[in-house]
């Protein structure tokens, strides 16, 4: 038994050994790991003395001679000029319809034929009782003047002429009324083809062949909308009324551009009207203006884009990254020959575009900060990394 205790100690003793043996390798390998990583990062940071401070990553542009834009922008919705609903003047069976769907029309095109056969036999129906009447009035325009010879030779009582002459009168308004209903009869076969009343564009129909149709029927046989031009109606707030309306004074028209949901330029017209009252509900006022709509892009209730062009501004641009605003007011970071930067004040007279209009503070040339500015300080050192492929040109901006 003790021999077996002896043995056991020993082998203990030897794992423990072990152990210790096994740490003491790895905390060696840790250490010379460490110091391995720590004197390669030294060897790649660079000796403040050879090199100087590190130098901050930023991007610039040049200032430049350029335009701004003054514009105002709002939401519209476009809006047909004329919206005719086409009814049948007269009733009867719809013959023939001449249009397709969607199609453009001129005033003045056939669109349907009614059935005009009653209305023929009405208009002969005319005629012929107006054939009547005349040929009464003749032969009582020729009593007359017998009757009128022989009373000269006292032959015939002058109650007889007088009574003949009352029947000549009563014959031609029997005339004058025959004429009229065969004018009426007329218009009303004229009435058996629909005509398009104004140029546009027609919508679906709403009867096909071999329905009645009538004055009555309220759907009528199709729409037609006016889309050339067609008319975009907007709204403004009342803090930008004063300058439309002193713009509008000088220009006597103003250009606005109508653009899509993704800001896709659609077409360019003119403003057209001013509403004369504020809505105080919403503290806007009313514009329409008149789109010319060649190509037809534009549809009657359609959502748009709309920006009035007021005036185009030249002088000092930069990109408006570059504008910054703190307790002095609105400044950029200017990069100098030396390549740091300092903080420059300025005066921005317009922005619009991601362009800014500088009045005062900048220089034709000089160069800002649009990007890394949050990285900078007064004297602090940069390194321009524009973009090489980057186009400059006057009114350009440097990306």
């Amino acid at each position: 038994m003790a021999a077996t205790k002896t043995s056991d100690t020993a082998k203990k003793r030897w794992l423990w050994a072990i152990v210790f043996i096994l740490v003491l390798v790895g905390v060696w390998y840790w250490l010379t790991q460490s110091n391995a990583a720590t004197n390669a990062a030294n060897s790649t940071r660079p000796a403040m003395g050879a090199r100087g401070a590190v130098k901050t990553p930023v991007k610039t542009a040049d200032v430049v001679q350029g335009v701004v834009e003054e514009r105002l922008y709002s939401v519209g919705t476009v809006q047909a000029f004329n919206t005719v609903t086409v009814r049948a003047r007269v009733e009867g069976e719809l013959q023939k319809i001449h249009f397709k769907d969607g199609q453009f029309v001129q005033s003045g095109d056939v669109l349907a034929q009614v059935d005009p056969r009653p209305y023929q036999a009405k208009l002969d129906q005319a005629q012929g009782q107006l054939k009547q009447s005349l040929s009464q009035l003749n032969q009582a325009q020729s009593d007359l003047a017998r009757f009128q010879t022989l009373a000269k030779q006292q032959s015939i009582a002058k109650q007889q002429v007088d009574n003949q002459v009352a029947l000549v009168d009563q014959l031609k308004g029997a005339v004058d009324s025959a004429k009229a209903a065969v004018d009426d009869a007329k218009l009303q076969l004229s009435y058996t083809k629909i005509t398009a009343p104004i140029d546009g564009r027609l919508g679906l129909r709403n009867l096909d062949e071999g329905n009645l149709i009538s004055a009555a029927n309220t759907d009528g046989l199709v729409v037609i909308t006016q889309t050339q031009p067609i008319a975009v109606s907007f709204s403004l707030p009342e803090n930008d009324l004063q300058r439309l309306m002193e713009r509008l004074e000088l220009e006597q028209t103003l250009t606005v551009h109508v653009s899509d949901r993704q800001n896709k330029l659609i077409s360019s017209g003119a403003l057209l009207a001013v509403d004369n009252q504020i809505n105080m509900d919403t503290g806007t006022v009313r514009i329409k203006a008149s789109i010319p709509n060649l190509d037809n892009r534009l549809f009657p209730n359609q959502f748009v884009s709309v920006n009035v062009l007021l005036a185009q501004h030249q002088g000092a641009v930069i990109p408006s990254s570059a504008v910054q605003t703190g307790s002095i007011g609105d400044f950029v970071y200017v990069m100098d020959a030396e390549q740091k930067v300092h903080i420059q004040k300025i005066h921005v007279g317009l922005m619009a575009d991601e362009q800014s209009l500088v009045t005062e503070g900048l220089n034709l040339g000089d160069k800002v900060v649009t990007e890394g500015t949050d990285r900078l300080r007064e004297g602090s050192a940069v390194e321009a990394v524009n973009n090489p492929s980057g186009v400059r040109g006057q009114g350009a901006i440097t990306p």
